[in-house]
């Protein structure tokens, strides 16, 4: 199954190739979002910014990636355009909503991708296939041309095989990126969250490093952010897909969580902010005398591919990346290798700002576990 809605070369392109998911405008092709609602509008006009942004650096983009239908969902299991194939871990999904975009790196078909966030939707993909994922600083990539157009939650960033290249595609998505060459010593704090105890064997093994400092620290209102998150992104998702439910060209999953986000109330929005408020004062305590935090990317192992295709969803699996979204913070997920032969992935979380910062630990902590050379 490809990973690829529309496969083209636009840009004379450098040293790098990117793909792009299927919710980002590019210039005379339909903005699909997975779904086949959208499959009969007009082809978009122009680039979507992040887009142009990339092919003034001099990338070559190579196509538009698949993707949980509307990005609303956390599987990738897609209807209309079929589920990709998790390279590395076959048993297990893709993880969502940019699932193309995770597959297409881990297969080496493009040096980078292009996915959205919104609940986890780049890093729960990128630790369920293996890769690394950075959600950055709220609003730090523009996400004009990006569908659904008005988001309080989402985010535009990269998915790459090492972090090598996840920093050398920001420094091409963000002239103002600078990427950090030397910190003698990282401080890091670990989030007490609820996680399967072999998955935090595992990231705590990897955390046992001479040059980190690691404390401990509790986030009281992280439960309360994860839940107002979800239930904010639902909210915003029925006022952006709410008329397509009737039209018969959703798939199954996508009305079932559409009808359900309908008796949402608008107060949900107001009850979010105080609660974004709260857990971001939270977040920014947290960081005052550490580099980044640190937790798990998945409280627990992924769904297998059969049972997602039967039908079966685990919305829990956002439980650990979801509460960034409504914060604000830049977030990136490193791929653990491990002897149980399953995708587990440690989550830095750092101060709003300082995506710099995370992308550099993320390397130094991959260069030492020879993750994916």
């Amino acid at each position: 199954m490809t990973v690829f809605t529309e496969q083209f070369t636009i840009g004379n392109g450098g040293d790098l190739a990117a793909g792009v998911k299927d919710n980002i405008d590019v210039a005379g092709f339909v903005t699909k979002a997975g779904s086949k609602a959208f499959s009969t509008n007009s082809v978009a006009q122009c680039h979507a910014n992040v887009v142009s942004t990339l092919l003034d650096a001099n990338v070559k983009i190579v196509g538009k990636l698949t993707m949980h239908e509307l990005a609303f969902g956390m599987t990738g299991v897609n209807e209309y355009q079929g589920t990709p194939v998790n390279p590395l871990f076959p048993e297990y999904i893709t993880g969502g909503s940019s699932s193309g975009c995770a597959v297409a790196v881990a297969q080496g078909n493009v040096d980078f991708s292009i996915g959205t966030d919104t609940g986890g939707s780049i890093r729960v993909p990128a630790a369920c296939c293996g890769v690394f994922g950075l959600k950055p600083t709220l609003a730090r990539i523009s996400r004009r041309g990006v569908i659904p157009q008005e988001s309080s939650l989402d985010c535009v960033g990269p998915l790459a095989r090492s972090a090598d290249t996840l920093i050398a595609a920001m420094c091409r998505l963000d002239k103002t990126f600078s990427p950090i060459a030397y910190l003698q010593t990282v401080t890091l704090a670990s989030i007490s969250v609820k996680a399967a105890q072999p998955i935090q064997h595992i990231v705590n093994a990897a955390l046992d490093n001479d040059f980190i400092k690691l404390t401990q620290v509790t986030l009281p209102s992280f439960t309360q952010a994860f839940d107002a998150a979800l239930k904010l992104m639902n909210f915003e998702m029925w006022q952006a897909y709410g008329h397509l439910v009737d039209s018969g060209m959703l798939g199954k999953d996508i009305t079932q969580r559409l009808l359900a986000a309908s008796s949402i109330d608008a107060s949900i929005v107001d009850e979010a902010q105080l609660i974004r408020e709260t857990f971001s004062q939270e977040v920014d305590a947290a960081l005052e005398n550490v580099n980044a935090l640190v937790l798990p990317t998945l409280p627990s192992f992924p769904l297998k591919r059969k049972d997602a295709l039967a039908g079966k969803n685990d919305l829990y699996i956002s439980s650990l990346t979801r509460p960034f979204n409504l914060s604000g913070h830049p977030a990136i997920t490193i791929p653990l290798p491990n002897n149980l032969g399953k995708p587990v992935g440690m989550q830095l979380v750092g101060a709003k700002g300082n995506d710099e910062i995370i992308c550099y630990i993320a390397k130094k902590i991959s260069d030492t576990h020879k993750i994916y050379a």
